[in-house]
């Protein structure tokens, strides 16, 4: 069995952030989303795994190698243009061949893992296996519908109005039987080769579609909400654990979960977990967490930070109050002296921003 990652997508969601880099390379709790994806494929046991990459194919192949750092062997495949899911799993077809797949896409975050839910389809083999959740606004994924035997009976991409709440979730498995029915799919109004419009056509020819409705914890991570809210969820399963590898003051305090990385110092501030701060990063006076990730070689100082992600190498002076914040890499933030009001960031890399009091 092979597994397919999708990360050939733009972002444009999450940009500014995404202009200069992947949006399956922001990290959540210091750690690319991509990697969540592909330690969850690990688990799996599958080691065959190819990356359908796009405009920012030289960051991925960068970050993730050949793939031996996760014990896997990487290929990857090029996307020039996004023409959809069904389409990124067309121009994969010499690599899939005629083999059980898992696809999944790389932006997205399954708390759970998806080990069992192939477990199940290895047994049974049926021609797809969808993964479902309950959404409150289902219009915005592909909705599917199930019989009373909770049998697929229909799938739809982002439906005006949904005949359910369950929504299919990044993650796909599929016997060789998909192939078939992206060759007989056309592009949708927004041309696109639909995934969904594939695993209809199945239906449609009596194939045996399956689904496992789950309340496992998901997210696409593809607006700054949702990646904040991961952030929130992985940080939270550190639990009570705490670690301390760089050095902190005596004039400091941690409280709680808090990860302090290799070469990291913490001077005369406050830590409030859970709360990891990235390797060679420096904070002075200030006061961080709640919930808050902070990359590597980053400068802190007299600020208060929380609930937040922010990048490799940027610098935050003199803010009092930021929350609910993505921060880009190599970015500046700054406040003029005097005043307490609470600041909400998105900002793009290379960014400098002045605050006034």
């Amino acid at each position: 069995m092979k597994a397919l990652v999708l990360a050939a997508g733009t972002g444009t969601r999450l940009r500014p952030v995404t202009h200069t880099g992947a949006k399956q390379l922001v990290p959540v709790a210091n750690k690319p989303v991509l990697f969540y994806a592909l330690e969850a494929i690990v688990e799996t046991g599958i080691t065959d795994v190819a990356i359908v990459v796009g405009p920012s194919a030289e960051d991925i192949k960068e970050a993730v190698g050949d793939g031996s750092a996760f014990g896997i062997d990487v290929t990857y495949i090029c996307q020039a243009t996004p023409l959809g899911l069904a389409h990124a799993v067309k121009i994969s077809q010499d690599f899939l061949g005629d083999e059980d797949f898992l696809m999944y896409l790389g932006d997205n975050f399954v708390g759970g893992g998806v080990a069992h839910f192939t477990d199940e389809f290895r047994r049974s083999r049926p021609s797809a296996q969808i993964l479902l959740t309950t959404v409150p606004d289902p219009s915005a994924f592909g909705v599917a519908e199930l019989d009373l035997n909770g049998r697929v009976v229909s799938l739809e991409e982002k439906p005006v109005r949904p005949r359910s709440d369950l929504a299919v979730m990044g993650v796909y498995l599929f016997t060789s039987a998909i192939h078939e029915g992206i060759h007989e799919i056309k592009p949708s109004p927004r041309g696109e080769l639909e995934i969904t419009h594939a695993i209809q056509w199945l239906i449609e020819e009596g194939r045996d579609v399956r689904s496992t409705v789950t309340t496992d914890y998901w997210r696409d991570t593809g607006n700054v909400a949702d990646m904040l809210e991961v952030n929130r969820h992985v940080l939270d399963r550190t639990g009570d654990s705490a670690r301390v590898e760089g050095e902190v003051d005596a004039d400091s305090t941690l409280i709680g979960a808090v990860r302090i990385e290799p070469g990291a110092r913490v001077l005369g501030s406050r830590i409030e977990g859970p709360v990891v701060i990235g390797p060679g990063t420096v904070v002075t006076d200030s006061r961080i967490g709640p919930y808050t990730s902070i990359g590597g070689d980053c400068e802190i100082t007299g600020s208060g930070i929380s609930s937040s992600i922010v990048l490799h190498a940027s610098t935050v002076r003199g803010v009092p109050s930021i929350t609910a914040s993505l921060i880009g890499r190599y970015t500046t933030v700054t406040s003029a002296p005097a005043g307490n009001h609470t600041h909400q960031l998105v900002l793009g890399d290379h960014t400098r921003v002045t605050l006034a009091g």
